[in-house]
């Protein structure tokens, strides 16, 4: 199992980027997908996270900025970020709790993808 994402660059305040993550390989069920972020010198942080019900949940500081949605039939969660802010930058990962062939649940994490913000 894999995830891949994409999207990440440079934008001045005020802009917008989307990022969005495809999961991959042998997937029998993805229970949450979402998105973290990590800063330099900052410990990771939530994001955005959507479980498969629907459920989404966004870190205070992205509420009425961000939106998460999600593709089941294409294993896909995309993050589309508006009105973007300095504060913003960091590296972006994508992150699922999926089930494979096993009956195990495991937490993947894919490629970072950096989103810079400009003042």
């Amino acid at each position: 199992v894999q995830l891949q994402a994409s999207g990440g660059g440079l934008v001045q305040a005020g802009g917008s980027l989307r990022l969005r993550c495809v999961a991959s390989g042998s997937i029998f069920s993805i229970r949450a997908l979402g998105w973290y972020r990590q800063a330099p010198g900052k410990q990771r942080e939530l994001v955005a996270v959507v479980t498969s019900d629907g459920s989404i949940n966004y870190a205070d500081s992205v509420k009425g900025r961000f939106t998460i949605s999600r593709d089941n039939a294409k294993n896909t969660v995309t993050l589309q970020m508006d009105n973007l802010k300095p504060e913003d930058t960091a590296v972006y990962y994508c992150n699922g709790d999926i089930r494979g062939r096993s009956t195990a649940w495991y937490n993947y994490w894919g490629q970072g993808t950096q989103v810079t913000v400009s003042s």
